[in-house]
């Protein structure tokens, strides 16, 4: 994949680690490049890891902190958490606007999104939470962010519209139309992932899991043994 003319990135998705199982290895490609990436976490993943034995009072503070240095790792600073309620997300006006506030205050060339359609071989990339961020985030690439009046308290917060070139599905879209190999950047995801103590508690185990995913990924983008790779859906919105 091609990063030249790319100045700004916003990655959106449901809950801490979506980012990193989905796209860590393409956000390092892309900072690496020099891109300005910047993460939308709608959820702070609370209702996630009752088998660990953490009390989850405690749960919502530390996926932030396991978020946050998972993002350092591949070179992104600035995160915006959403706080809203894990395991009841919903497409609704509220969340259309809060991440129309994050478009319009990054102003990014690209928004990479997880896929608001159901993947039935895949079903544990179709998470409710997973399906309604991807279809309040497309709502907020278009119309709402690009549109003055779709949410007037954001134009009272003095933000203006922001119309954004390109949107990159993944996390499990059925139609992929391109590959970004992440060989160099595959050790980088998956130190991104092992900072999710709570969720991801077996380093081995995750480090056998990713591997072995994206490879078969980068077999399917005809890269040679050895080669691991990302899929993403490219979907223009000019």
């Amino acid at each position: 994949m091609d990063f030249t003319g790319i100045e700004r990135a916003l990655v959106v998705t449901a809950h801490p680690d979506d980012v990193d199982f989905g796209f860590a290895g393409t956000v390092a490609r892309m900072t690496d490049s020099g891109i300005d990436v910047t993460y939308c976490i709608v959820t702070d993943g609370d209702a996630g890891g009752a088998e660990t034995g953490h009390p989850r009072d405690e749960m919502a503070p530390k996926r932030r902190e396991e978020q946050t240095a998972a993002a350092a790792v591949v070179g992104v600073h600035a995160l915006h958490f959403l706080g809203y309620p894990d395991g009841r997300v919903v497409p609704g006006l509220d969340l259309r606007r809060d991440i129309s506030r994050v478009i319009r205050q990054v102003r990014p060339d690209r928004v990479l999104m997880q896929s608001p359609e159901r993947h039935w071989d895949r079903i544990y990339a179709s998470h409710p939470d997973h399906l309604a961020v991807g279809e309040a985030t497309i709502a907020a690439v278009y119309p709402d962010a690009r549109n003055r009046w779709a949410h007037p308290e954001l134009e009272a917060e003095g933000l203006e519209p922001w119309a954004v070139p390109e949107v990159w599905l993944g996390a499990g879209h059925p139609q992929v139309t391109h590959y970004v190999e992440i060989t160099d950047t595959i050790d980088r995801k998956i130190q991104a992932l092992l900072c999710h103590k709570s969720q991801l508690p077996d380093p081995e185990a995750t480090g056998q899991m990713v591997r072995g995913w994206t490879s078969a990924i980068a077999a399917n983008a005809g890269l040679p043994d050895g080669r691991f790779a990302e899929a993403v859906r490219v979907i223009g919105t000019a």
